[in-house]
């Protein structure tokens, strides 16, 4: 294969780190044009994204080559940084395969490489010598000098750990002041060290290493032996498994939230705080985003935590809200996931005006037209959407006082807030 040298224009050169007290930028996932599109409206600095099978979300979160053109134009259209991950551990059959895609970005080159291999990054330096490299969280960076190493072979920018503490994390900032340090500061954690899990290899023969993870972390267990005991405790139960309707899911770690640490990141000079996700729905991309965004703007402007941050990322929650490795000491867990009852559950996307007052919408969720909505606006803005000041219609005029999941339905409404690309969950 012809190697290609590339010049890409777009790239914003920034310094290496941002100054101290600096914002630092919100990375959110992409799995798909509708949650690319999410993500830029509700305030992405960046997306992260990938096609075909070496971005470690190529079972269901991933693009079509021919797509691409379209995301990166949508992205830097919006001045959105688009980072493209080739994070897989391929083995030798597969190396083509890396050659082949670095050839097809060649002609349609993002913003940044995401790369956890060695040998991935040896290959980008000869076919796409000009692209910034990140190295992926996968890479289980955990010291100083390993930040450096990757530094010194190319890479501009490192995602840390996630087993990292907070001391961990301050310490590596201040021995590396020359190298974009990137953290996860929301989603789904892995049982095992930065994602480097066999358990899908096991049980499906699917490879968490390669992209096609089954997720068998999650899936729920009957436990035959409820506690374990280590001989040298005796006494004490050091592994419980607790059942539910005769099944548990005691694989299942909690989820990262580090929400409250959005300041102190940023006075340490992290450069990106990033947002796990690219196979979770647009409505939850649509909240999650919001709020980090909201919060990072306050922060800057020396304001606190907004009240509504954390229940509108409990309200997305389907596992326990957790601070994981950052915190040494005390509980870790900081929310439990809403009863369902108590759940604001999104009803619809906005999919564009087609009359003065009637908007097309993607129906996510049954929604009836006698139910207070609320409109998910930026800026953790909900104005009310009132009942009786709305209706519905089928696409072939047809009135409708319900509208149903996986269907398309003509809102009717002349509230203000209302505007395409927006989401609609109930009151």
């Amino acid at each position: 294969m012809k190697k290609t040298n590339i010049k890409n224009t777009t790239h914003n050169n920034k310094s290496m780190r941002p100054i101290l007290g600096e914002m630092p930028e919100l990375l959110c996932p992409a799995g798909n044009m509708e949650k690319l599109e999410t993500a830029v409206i509700y305030g992405a600095d960046a997306v992260y994204l990938g096609a075909g099978d070496l971005n470690l979300r190529s079972a269901g979160a991933g693009f079509k080559w021919d797509k691409l053109p379209q995301a990166f134009e949508l992205t830097r259209k919006n001045n959105v940084q688009a980072y493209f991950c080739i994070n897989a551990y391929p083995r030798e059959k597969d190396l083509d395969a890396v050659k082949a895609d670095m050839e097809q970005l060649a002609a349609c080159p993002p913003d940044g490489l995401i790369i956890a291999d060695p040998g991935v990054l040896m290959l980008a330096s000869e076919y796409l010598p000009d692209l910034p490299v990140h190295i992926s969280t996968q890479a289980n960076t955990g010291n100083s000098q390993s930040a450096k190493f990757w530094k010194k072979f190319g890479a501009s920018r490192v995602n840390l750990a996630r087993e990292l503490s907070a001391t961990d994390i301050v310490d590596i900032a201040e021995k590396c002041p020359e190298i974009e340090l990137e953290l996860f500061v929301h989603g789904a954690m892995c049982m095992a060290i930065s994602g480097r899990c066999f358990l899908s290899s096991w049980l499906n023969d699917r490879s968490a290493n390669m992209g096609r993870c089954t997720h068998p972390c999650r899936f729920e267990y009957k436990a035959t032996g409820l506690r374990v005991e280590e001989k040298t405790r005796p006494g004490q139960d050091v592994w419980e498994a607790l059942e539910h309707d005769g099944h548990t899911e005691f694989f299942a770690a909690e989820d990262l939230c580090l929400v409250h640490y959005v300041r102190m990141l940023s006075k340490l000079g992290i450069a990106s705080l990033k947002i796990e996700g690219r196979t979770k729905s647009s409505s939850y991309l649509a909240q999650v985003v919001d709020v980090y965004r909201t919060v990072i703007d306050g922060a800057k402007k020396g304001y606190s935590l907004p009240e509504t941050a954390m229940s509108e990322l409990i309200n997305t929650a389907t596992r326990p809200l957790s601070t994981a490795f950052f915190k040494k000491s005390g509980p870790s867990t900081i929310a439990q996931p809403p009863a369902e009852q108590q759940r604001k559950p999104v009803v619809a996307r906005i999919m564009e005006k087609t009359s003065s007052d009637g908007w097309l919408l993607s129906v996510k969720s049954r929604w009836e037209n006698d139910r207070n909505a609320e409109i998910i606006v930026p800026g953790l803005q909900r104005p009310v959407l009132p009942a009786g000041t709305y209706s519905f219609e089928a696409p072939n005029g047809e009135v409708r006082d319900t509208v149903h999941s996986g269907t398309q339905a003509i809102l009717r409404t002349d509230h203000p807030e209302i505007k395409t690309g927006l989401f609609i969950r109930k009151a």
